[in-house]
């Protein structure tokens, strides 16, 4: 699959072949000395030239998709339309019953919604603590908050179901 992505004013070419379980990264052309690996739906393992990486991939309501590692947040943008199929006018939102997951380990220290509240695409549902920082976790689709499995101070682990939304 080839992807046109602008990140950070810059318009790269990326092409990812799948082998296996794994994807093999090339830009502009020039294969990198990358592979990646989907840990959970959205979360990757990037090994990039020797280093592993934990990279997050949250789909934004304008249909950009928001990258993060745990030093770094970048927003991307796929060019055309074709390569990423969930974007609809301008909107990425996932379809039937979703699982909210926790991003990485941490701690929840926010819940902002209570179950049976309705929510947007892209509305914020908690706020997760991992290495002092503070990452909102939000809505893959408009719907009602089915059920929260968090509560405040506990302690999540990476891939924890965190909430249900329907």
């Amino acid at each position: 699959m080839k992807f046109d992505v602008v990140i950070a004013g810059k318009t790269r070419c990326v092409e990812l072949t799948r082998e296996r379980e794994r994807l093999h990264i090339s830009v502009d052309g020039r294969p990198s000395n990358a592979d990646a690996v989907e840990l959970a739906s959205n979360i990757f393992s990037i090994l990039l030239n020797g280093q592993s990486h934990e990279i997050r991939v949250t789909p934004q309501p304008d249909g950009r998709l928001t990258l993060q590692s745990a030093d770094h947040e970048f927003s991307a943008e796929v060019v055309d339309p074709r390569a990423w199929s969930g974007r609809r006018h301008g909107h990425v939102e996932a379809e039937g019953r979703q699982q909210i997951i926790a991003p990485m380990p941490g701690k929840v220290v926010r819940l902002l919604v209570k179950a049976g509240d309705k929510v947007e695409v892209g509305q914020g549902i908690l706020v997760v603590e991992a290495m002092k920082m503070q990452n909102e976790v939000r809505s893959p689709k408009t719907g009602t908050v089915e059920r929260l499995q968090a509560q405040e101070g506990q302690p999540v682990n990476a891939g924890q179901v965190l909430a249900w939304i329907d």
